[in-house]
């Protein structure tokens, strides 16, 4: 292999930011999950499992008790909001950037002006099992579950099953959805009750 001139290490500006982050990426992979999580600054509850990633934490709005699973990535360039109890699966990609034109192009430099960049918001309570795909610039309402591999590419209302590709509206979580997943569960009367009251609360605040 041949060493290209001037060694293979850099000192220019960008590289020395970028060094920081392969660093916080290789130290956070000999801690756990929580400690992963206050790493990166997420609030009480969070958990990060291995090899997720956040790109630019500083622009991310996390509530509590969100788990990350194992390989998502969260770009928060544009701006990212997830609400508290919301899960992000292994696999999932939330974006708030693209570039498309810059490789259309052929101008896909770093720092090119034609990166679009669009605030993205995960509502509370959500749930994006992996590998789910966000797109830049969408909403998600509190309360939604998407199917595996759907890509959501256009805002999802509150309270919604969504999937495919793209991702669409396939039913409304109500007490009736709530109560037929308990029943898969096989949850006792009484407890089922008292789920079934929790979520009328929540419900409530919509």
């Amino acid at each position: 292999m041949v060493k290209p001139r001037g060694g293979i290490f850099k000192s220019d500006d960008r590289t020395a930011r970028l060094r920081g982050l392969v660093l916080d990426q290789f130290v956070s992979g000999l801690m756990t999950d929580n400690e992963r999580a206050a790493y990166y600054g997420l609030p009480e509850g969070c958990r990060m499992r291995e090899n997720a990633k956040i790109y630019s934490p500083e622009k991310l709005e996390c509530g509590e008790y969100v788990w990350i699973g194992e390989d998502a990535k969260l770009d928060a360039s544009g701006g990212l909001s997830i609400g508290s109890f919301t899960t992000i699966g292994s696999g999932t990609y939330i974006w708030t950037h693209m570039s498309p034109l810059g490789s259309i192009l052929h101008l896909n430099a770093p720092g090119s002006p034609l990166i679009r960049r669009k605030m993205t918001r995960i509502g509370t309570g959500c749930y994006l099992p992996g590998p789910t795909v966000v797109m830049p610039g969408v909403t998600v309402g509190d309360c939604v579950i998407a199917l595996p591999m759907s890509v959501i590419a256009r805002d999802v209302p509150a309270f919604s099953l969504t999937g495919g590709n793209p991702a669409k509206v396939i039913r409304k979580i109500d007490a009736e959805f709530v109560g037929g997943m308990l029943d898969e569960l096989g949850v006792p009367k009484e407890q089922k009750a008292a789920y079934l009251a929790r979520f009328a609360e929540i419900w409530a605040q919509k």
